[in-house]
């Protein structure tokens, strides 16, 4: 490798790792995330790049953080988020998918606690490739059976919710992923409210299938 390849491949990864940095101070700013809570990730040539176990925004830096290859090894920087096993088992299963947001925002986390999927009740629920936004199933922050019930509820989708934790959403990139976790987060607020008044009407399977065929080529989302 010549010289100005080494730099040109230096300068992309700066560029990533300052993305990264940027886009978990746009979630805490946005409040989908508080203090240390979430964590993000991006594809990088050797892995992905991943932010650091128990560092906020306010002390994030981009050479703070850690780069990973897709086997769980780490390659540089320090000790990577504890939630690193989802991430890299996202990215394996998933090739299409360059980066990876997980929030604990609000109204996300207090539907997971009903460890429920979210319904049809609003048409923009196929924004994440359905016919409803699945609840993976509960098992301890970091472990393996995490991801792997993780990886069940994002079959067909491109977001989920997990059990008595919070919501991951992934992209082609990171201004696709946290664009997603925005929207879902809005439509678990509506849900939310709706369920204040009584259980909503539901779109039928033809109906959301309509939907899934009009969401084509439409929009940065689907």
């Amino acid at each position: 490798m010549d010289e100005s390849s080494v730099t040109s491949s230096a300068g992309l990864e700066l560029s990533a790792r300052s993305q990264l940095v940027a886009s978990v101070r746009e979630m805490e700013r946005l409040g989908l995330n508080r203090g240390t809570s979430g964590n993000c990730s991006v594809r990088s040539k050797r892995g992905l790049l991943i932010t650091p176990s128990g560092v906020g925004g306010v002390n994030l830096s981009p050479n703070a953080v850690v780069e990973m290859n897709l086997r769980g090894e780490t390659l540089s920087g320090g000790e990577p988020s504890s939630e690193w096993r989802f991430h890299k088992d996202i990215m394996v299963a998933k090739p299409d998918v360059n980066a990876i947001v997980h929030v604990h925002s609000c109204c996300a986390t207090s539907l997971s606690c009903f460890r429920k999927d979210i319904p049809a009740f609003h048409y923009m629920v196929a924004v994440v490739g359905g016919n409803s936004i699945k609840c993976s199933s509960y098992a301890l922050f970091g472990s393996q059976l995490l991801s792997d019930n993780v990886l069940l509820a994002l079959v067909d989708r491109k977001a989920c919710l997990m059990s008595n934790h919070g919501m991951i959403a992934t992209g082609k990139d990171l201004n696709s992923a946290l664009a997603l976790a925005i929207e879902v987060e809005s439509l678990c607020q509506q849900y939310l409210m709706a369920l204040q008044v009584g259980q909503p009407v539901l779109l039928s399977e033809q109906e959301m299938r309509d939907v899934l065929k009009q969401f084509v080529g439409y929009g940065s989302l689907v």
